[in-house]
């Protein structure tokens, strides 16, 4: 079958091909709009479902790295508990140790215990003036008297003699250079007064500003500030008797002076030792 076209001879229709196939089933496409592309917007707009707009588009989150604040505060607090429950474990296991070794490690402590076992074994009682090696004296022959150690703060030197008989009940002598400032003065009578079996006294002479006896143990320190006084006062008060913790600190003698007191009134019978 031919074709006529007006105003010229025969000819058959031009086909513009595509280069593709339609869909099985599917019409071919229909020509498309004069002055637009498909899928461009332009021509019939696509019809919406619901006259809605675009579906909204789900924000995208940007990392920003880890937030180290928290992080190292979570750290200080966990090294901080680790500390606290070090501490206390040392504790402890420092108060478990026996009294003589946490005497010996007290930094600057001398131990005549182990220094001279002869001079601290006690029970020497002898009148009159007696000659001490080490001074302040912290062991060796005394007066049958003990200077009353009940918290007592002595504003004058003291016999040695009955300061060293306190010692053997288990007192904790303190003595200070006679020009340690008031302050200092007050700072140690405050760890004193009216504790009992400790006593306060100045003391001619000190190669240091401050030193503390106990029976067979010395320490000297330059100041009334240093930890190590209150370490000594718990370590040594009582423990480091001699007769035991019932030996008398009262009943003792009150009055200063250098000079040993042989005839007391108020002198009380020597404790046996426990």
């Amino acid at each position: 079958m031919s074709i006529s076209t007006p105003g010229g001879p025969e000819r058959r229709p031009t086909v513009v091909s595509t280069g593709k196939k339609p869909a099985a089933g599917r019409p071919a496409a229909a020509d498309k709009p004069a002055g637009g592309k498909a899928g461009s917007g332009k021509g019939n707009p696509r019809p919406t479902g619901g006259g809605k707009g675009r579906k909204p588009v789900t924000p995208v989150k940007v990392s920003q790295g880890r937030s180290w604040g928290p992080i190292a505060l979570f750290v200080a607090v966990g090294v901080l508990a680790a500390g606290i429950i070090g501490v206390g474990a040392w504790a402890v296991y420092h108060g478990s140790q026996p009294w003589q070794k946490r005497a010996d490690a007290i930094k600057g402590v001398v131990d005549y215990r182990k220094k001279d076992p002869d001079l601290v074994k006690g029970g020497n009682h002898q009148p009159g003036p007696i000659k001490y090696d080490v001074l302040p004296p912290v062991a060796g022959p005394h007066n049958q008297a003990w200077q009353n150690c009940m918290g007592d703060v002595y504003d004058a030197p003291i016999a040695n003699e009955h300061a060293v008989h306190s010692l053997e009940h288990g007192t904790v002598w303190i003595t200070y250079r006679p020009d340690l400032p008031a302050d200092q003065v007050a700072k140690l009578k405050a760890k004193v007064e009216g504790k009992e079996k400790l006593m306060l006294s100045p003391f001619e002479g000190l190669d240091k500003p401050i030193s503390l006896q106990a029976w067979g143990f010395q320490l000297k320190v330059d100041n009334a500030d240093d930890s190590r006084i209150d370490e000594f006062i718990k370590t040594l008060k009582v423990n480091a008797s001699i007769e035991g913790p019932t030996a008398l600190c009262d009943q003792g003698v009150t009055a200063t002076g250098t000079t040993p007191r042989d005839n007391l009134n108020n002198q009380m019978p020597e404790q046996p030792t426990q």
